[in-house]
């Protein structure tokens, strides 16, 4: 059976102090350098050959994906980084403190920019400091498709395309697949993959660091198991009708 790993990267130094990261280039915290290895830990004792890894341009998620590999020994693996994996940009809530900007905007307002469907925070202005936090690997994406804030509906229209045309492509050869993104990336996937809602999609959270398994049929058409490896972890998963 073909499985499918989703990982969502170790806590970033970002996550740590409680700021929205987006496209900032946050890197791992200690924290999030142990939850990565404790990941890379879990998929070993799955002993499955992973054919394929891609992830972000964000160096949170790339590093993530590195200590995985190295834990695992597996150095065969092709890895495929691209941008329609990074994490949602966050507009003009990027480098806020969540609780600050919760209490000055509201906790009704600020849960409108960060869990509705379809709702963008305010753009980021041009001159914005954090510009110059953002990859370097950016400077490879067409200009007219970098955003200046995403919705989470933004975010899948360029996660499930691309999932689309290169990932799924491999799964339906049989491959085993390592996905290693962001929460908002691998909410927008999960959204895909298992039929949540619009509305349902809000309350779906991805822990850093626990490897989501996914066991797809024989015939590739539904998926027949998903689990967080990690099982003390928080675990909240959706599952086909």
């Amino acid at each position: 059976m073909t499985k499918l790993i989703l990982i969502r990267h170790g806590q970033s130094e970002w996550n740590e102090k409680n700021q929205f990261t987006g496209w900032v280039d946050a890197k791992l915290s200690k924290k999030g350098e142990l939850e990565a290895k404790l990941a890379g830990e879990l998929i070993k004792d799955l002993n499955v050959n992973i054919s394929n890894s891609y992830t972000s341009f964000l160096k949170r998620a790339t590093d993530t994906l590195s200590i995985v590999l190295r834990v695992i020994g597996d150095k065969n693996t092709g890895v495929k980084e691209a941008w329609e994996l990074n994490e949602r940009h966050y507009g003009s809530l990027t480098g806020l403190n969540k609780s600050e900007t919760k209490a000055k905007l509201g906790e009704k307002v600020l849960n409108k920019y960060r869990r509705s469907w379809n709702l963008a925070p305010p753009p980021l202005e041009d001159n914005s400091i954090y510009l110059k936090r953002f990859s370097l690997l950016n400077k490879k994406i067409p200009t007219h498709k970098i955003p200046s804030t995403e919705s989470l509906k933004d975010t899948y229209n360029r996660v499930i395309p691309y999932y689309k045309e290169h990932i799924h492509p491999n799964i339906i050869k049989g491959k085993n697949i390592l996905v290693v993104a962001h929460g908002n990336s691998l909410r927008a996937l999960c959204k895909y993959l298992f039929n949540i809602s619009d509305t349902k999609i809000n309350i779906l959270e991805i822990p850093t660091g626990n490897p989501l398994y996914i066991k797809f049929s024989s015939d590739y058409a539904k998926i027949i198991e998903s689990l967080y490896l990690d099982k003390n972890r928080k675990q909240l998963l959706f599952h086909n009708e």
